[in-house]
């Protein structure tokens, strides 16, 4: 008897109400009009063309078998303009573009506690978009646009001015960024595929205390660029097959304040390009297979190198300057040609990662037709005997005999 004033409460709240092709109620709308506050509407398998369907009410849209949502290529599909709404299982296509609005697929409008989950999204321009929101859920999409070029294109995930946000387990491809943050605080991107767009992965704008992790960036434009941010942490993350003339796995621009660790970067013309960044630590990661494993910029000042592995790489560092301000430390390099008398594990003499070629290519690109010349072998080697143009202080003082384990 305790019980029964809780259990007549709760459901008296909320009602179900269905959606159909051929039943009563045959428009989502006309569901979402008759529907109370936290009510549950379900949608029958069916193909719904309504133009654009506005939430103003906290509700849960519920899709059996994922109904089609059609923009038919004109509308902004689906905006939710309230608190505590669910959007479930639906299939989102063909919304419509533009060059001077931002149309998007799903709209979350000023709103907080918001999730979009399990919905497949197909040929939108922005596919999820949300601004002025907090404390949503994207989670479970897979979103897929097929743009030709950046101008005909937006992003797959954006969120502009919110804050807590978890972006995770999502499929994003074919978008100009596969997720783009600006001014986004407190918000985590975790689990997700972001691969074959146009631009990057992900795209970081004057965003701060963020953390992305455990996510796979493969093939795009470029993978990751972070800009004018600080404290963001980046860890267990891939960054895989990112070439192009200008194509990066991180690409940091006046950060500070962040954690680079636990990555693997692979196959990629550029694994981290650092310009104007401070303290800034990279630590355990692995960079193999790359054009270059770091590029690091004069104006790099208080960042520290620590125990990671260079493998492969055809030039494992890269500067523009001669005027040292990072730190390296306890790395493992495959080109080191020391030695370890005492057998602590430690190179006896330090390693000087950036090569007299290397230099040159950054100073003369056109260089570059030399490359596994015997003459740049030759020059390679004289100048680790007798320093004079590659910089003096940038080296590893404490290089690792062997590949490092974590």
């Amino acid at each position: 008897m305790i019980l029964l004033p809780v259990l007549a409460s709760l459901p008296a709240l909320a009602g179900i109400i269905r959606v159909s092709p051929s039943g009563p109620i045959r428009s989502i709308k006309q569901a979402i009009e008759k529907a109370k506050p936290f009510d549950t509407i379900i949608v029958e398998k069916g193909i719904y063309k309504e133009g654009t369907i506005i939430v103003n009410k906290p509700v849960y849209l519920k899709g059996i078998n994922y109904p089609v949502i059609d923009g038919e290529n004109k509308y902004e599909i689906i905006t939710i303009n309230s608190d505590q709404v669910t959007l479930d299982g639906f299939a989102v296509q063909h919304s419509g573009s533009s060059s001077y609005n931002d149309i998007a697929a799903i709209r979350i409008n000023n709103a907080r506690k918001v999730t979009i989950r399990n919905n497949q999204l197909d040929d939108t321009f922005f596919g999820i978009y949300s601004q002025h929101a907090g404390s949503c859920l994207i989670t479970g999409n897979t979103i897929r646009s097929y743009p030709k070029t950046e101008l005909g294109s937006a992003n797959g995930i954006h969120c502009w001015k919110s804050d807590s946000m978890q972006i995770t387990n999502n499929k994003i491809s074919g978008h100009r960024d596969g997720i783009y943050f600006e001014f986004v605080t407190a918000s985590s991107i975790r689990n997700n595929y972001s691969h074959d767009n146009l631009r990057y992965g992900l795209h970081f704008m004057f965003s701060n205390k963020d953390i992305y992790d455990n996510n796979t960036f493969e093939r795009n434009g470029a993978g990751v660029a972070v800009m004018f941010s600080k404290e963001v942490t980046m860890l267990n993350n891939k960054f895989l097959s990112n070439w192009g003339a200008s194509s990066y796995g991180i690409l940091l621009k006046e950060i500070s304040d962040s954690h680079i660790e636990h990555n693997d970067f692979s196959r990629n013309t550029t694994g981290i390009y650092l310009e104007g960044t401070t303290r800034i630590m990279v630590t355990k990661n692995h960079f193999n297979g790359n054009g270059y494993a770091l590029r690091i910029q004069a104006s790099c000042n208080d960042n520290t190198i620590l125990q990671n592995n260079f493998t492969g790489n055809t030039f494992d560092v890269a500067t523009n300057g001669s005027l040292v301000l990072n730190k390296f430390s306890r790395n493992y390099w495959d080109k080191y040609e020391g030695y370890d008398l005492n057998r602590d594990g430690v190179g006896d003499i330090p390693f000087r990662p950036v090569s007299m070629y290397s230099m040159v290519v950054e100073r003369n690109p056109t260089a570059m037709m030399l490359f596994r010349s015997f003459l740049v072998n030759l020059f390679d080697k004289t100048e680790k005997m007798l320093p004079g143009l590659t910089p003096e202080g940038l080296r590893d003082d404490q290089p690792m005999m062997r590949s490092l384990k974590f």
